[in-house]
């Protein structure tokens, strides 16, 4: 039996979950999320909690135990409070801006990079000034800005600010480029002229 798995997952007012079946339905103040869960486990409603039970023993049904309370868990978090990826941007020059429903990237390449979010996903931006307001007081250099990646789906506000990170990811020698908020860059030295 998974130790994750075996814990119940308890549900916060203002937040409604209904079964049916392998599907779950979970709304709250944020939004709604749902997701089909495996046939390897059951989900039961039980006194403000929902509790997942295993079908079986083998490794797979103890693995799908564990991902599948994990999930839902993830999922009532997501409706209540929201889930947020903080993005700095380091380098001379290098900025962003909101366009339109997306964001406009300029990080060092002959032209703007335009990112549009998926519809549940929001997108902000923070100058140095204002960075206490999210918990951060990083700064490589003064033309730095931080991006707030915002949404009720955890995996999906992973996936989009790993995208971002991508389009830009951060250098070694000077650190410029696109990183994320608690992210340590592995400095290295450059070069030195010789005789």
């Amino acid at each position: 039996m998974s130790r994750i798995g075996k814990m119940p997952v308890p549900i916060p007012d203002k937040v409604d979950v209904k079964i049916d079946g392998q599907k779950v339905y979970v709304k709250g103040p944020l939004g709604g999320l749902s997701h089909v869960f495996e046939p390897e486990v059951e989900l039961k409603l039980n006194d403000g909690e929902v509790i997942v039970l295993s079908l079986g023993e083998t490794r797979r049904h103890r693995s799908m135990h564990g991902l599948s309370r994990t999930l839902l868990a993830n999922m009532v978090e997501g409706v209540s409070k929201g889930f947020e990826k903080i993005l700095l941007i380091a380098g001379v020059g290098y900025n962003a801006e909101i366009k339109g429903n997306g964001i406009l990237l300029r990080v060092g390449y002959s032209h703007p990079v335009w990112m549009g979010p998926p519809p549940e996903i929001k997108f902000e931006i923070f100058p140095p000034s204002k960075w206490s307001d999210i918990g951060t007081s990083k700064q490589v250099d003064n033309q730095n800005v931080a991006i707030r990646i915002s949404g009720i789906n955890k995996a999906l506000v992973g996936q989009v600010a790993a995208r971002m990170r991508r389009i830009r990811p951060p250098e070694p020698y000077k650190g410029k480029g696109i990183r994320y908020n608690n992210e340590q860059v592995r400095r290295k030295a450059g070069k030195t002229a010789g005789k």
